[in-house]
């Protein structure tokens, strides 16, 4: 592993972040059970439509972790590709999030949701830790979640 010394001298090991981005096409619907027709109109709008609406998705995920010094690399990129690929797109690829995906049959499917749920799946990667999950919409909406840490333990 890479180590550097800091400002008192000690060795510490290098962090240093990956980023990788994946796409998905996917429909759903913004509906949510408890709420009566006219009160998801009202806020879900044009998104509540019965029939659905699809997005072409762009997923972008962000890994840290120490330099290898063998590889230097911090995560094999296929080895990352096959993951995400059997934990997130796999599933979500070409679905209805509403009919399709589990963990949306109780919950809104908003982008909200669908980063929270993808940074679950893949937060068992062996090979660095998760530090984010990072969903664009649309050209003009995307949508972040870290999970547990804090901007302070960001890379």
């Amino acid at each position: 592993m890479a180590a550097e010394k800091n400002l008192r001298g000690e060795t510490s090991e290098l962090k240093v972040a990956l980023g990788r981005r994946y796409h998905f096409a996917a429909s759903h619907r913004l509906h949510n059970a408890n709420l009566t027709e006219a009160q998801n109109q009202e806020i879900y709008g044009k998104c509540n439509n019965p029939h659905g609406h699809g997005h072409n998705y762009t997923m972008e995920v962000l890994v840290s972790g120490p330099v290898d010094a063998a590889t230097g690399m911090i995560a094999n990129l296929a080895d990352l590709d096959a993951f995400v690929e059997t934990k997130v797109l796999n599933d979500y690829d070409h679905k209805s999030f509403n009919d399709e995906v589990p963990a949306f049959r109780e919950v809104v499917p908003t982008t909200e949701n669908l980063c929270i749920d993808i940074f679950q799946r893949l937060k068992s990667f062996p090979q660095a830790t998760l530090e984010r999950i990072r969903v664009a919409e649309t050209g003009n909406n995307s949508f972040e979640y870290a999970g547990e840490h804090t901007e302070d333990t960001l890379p």
